[in-house]
This record gives C-alpha cells, structure tokens and sequence, in this order.
C-alpha cells in the first residue's frame, strides 16, 4: 500500500483499462481499529502490509459497485462491513451496519448521502474535516481537475449537483480522494466549487 498525505493514511489501486483510470481503496490506521474503504483485493504484500498495521476492524463501501473484494477482505479480517441505508433493500453484501446521511460512523469520519447518482444514497466521506473520501458521484478523470460521473449514469444530475454544493460548501477540505480517477491533494474545496462553475 502506498502512504497517502497523511501518515496514517494509506492507499492501493488498481488501473481499470475499459473506464482508463485507477480504482482507489483507503486505509485509515486508528488505534481504535482501522477502517477500510471501499477495498479492491489486495495483493500478498499489500495484505502483509494490512496485517502489519493492525488488520481491519470496519470496512465502509460507499456504494454497491464498490463492494468490490469487501466479503473477502472481511473474512480475513474479522472487519464489519457498513453499507450505505439507502441501498439497505438490494445490497450485494451483508452488512452488520447501515450508514445514514450526517452519520459519525467512527469518531473523525463522517457519513454525507449523496444522491442523483447512479445508486440510491450513495456516500462521500469527510474525515477529519480536510479529506473528502468519494465513490462514483465524484471523480477525476484529468489530474487536478473534479469532474461528475457522466450524465448517461446520473439518476438525476439536479440532485447529484446540489449533493456535489453541499460538498463544496465545506470549506475545510483540502484533499479529495477519489473512488475512481486521480486524487486532489490540495485546494480540495476550490477544485469541488471549479466543477460546480463548469
């Protein structure tokens, strides 16, 4: 796993040659337990690097097409797996927790709803008020530049752009971690507010 901007951060990847772009997968190291997000398989060194740091005690999928390797990863691990509420009915994975809008899901991290997307509820995570965590609603597919999920996968683009505000108006972000596409590793809030304008 690479080390991310933050010395307990930490991330993997892997490049998707149909969309063009990496997947992204986030570790944070808490010694309360740490907390994966939206985990891709992992290889041997990366779980030898899991297991190094402590394993896993939660993992949070954002959204149902990024339960990606959750099950397994859970199984070797021992981690509970969280979902978002608004997929409760039709989740892929069993989940011991369902995550609503506003939810402080472990002290430091915070649970926003996002919708319009292309799954119902799907979840942006703020930790520690500076890093923007995102699955498929925000994205990068140009470094240093947010875009939207295209709007031929939108459920409604009004809905998903008053989700993306509602983000921007955090002006604490920094870093924006994205789900699929390139990181911003600075001026987070202004790249989220450059996509809204554009």
């Amino acid at each position: 796993m690479k080390q991310l901007h933050k010395k307990d951060l930490f991330g993997w990847s892997e490049f998707n040659q149909e969309r063009n772009l990496d997947f992204h997968s986030v570790l944070w190291v808490r010694e309360q337990g740490n907390v994966l997000i939206d985990p891709l398989p992992l290889s041997d060194h990366d779980l030898k690097h899991l297991q190094a740091l402590g394993g896993a005690s939660i993992i949070v999928i954002t959204n149902s097409d990024h339960s990606r390797d959750a099950a397994n990863i859970a199984a070797q691990t021992g981690a509970k797996i969280f979902g978002p509420a608004g997929e409760q009915d039709n989740f892929p994975v069993s989940c011991e927790h369902w995550i609503s809008d506003n939810e402080e899901i472990v002290p430091g991290l915070i649970a926003y709803q996002l919708e319009g997307s292309k799954t119902p509820g799907e979840l942006a995570l703020i930790l520690e008020n500076t890093t923007l965590i995102t699955g498929d609603l925000i994205r990068a597919h140009i470094a240093g530049e947010l875009c939207l999920l295209p709007d031929a996968k939108l459920a409604d683009r009004d809905l998903a752009l008053q989700s993306v505000a509602r983000l921007a108006n955090l002006s604490a972000i920094e870093t924006v971690l994205t789900g699929d596409g390139w990181p911003v590793f600075k001026g987070g809030s202004k790249a989220l507010k450059s996509m809204l304008e554009a």
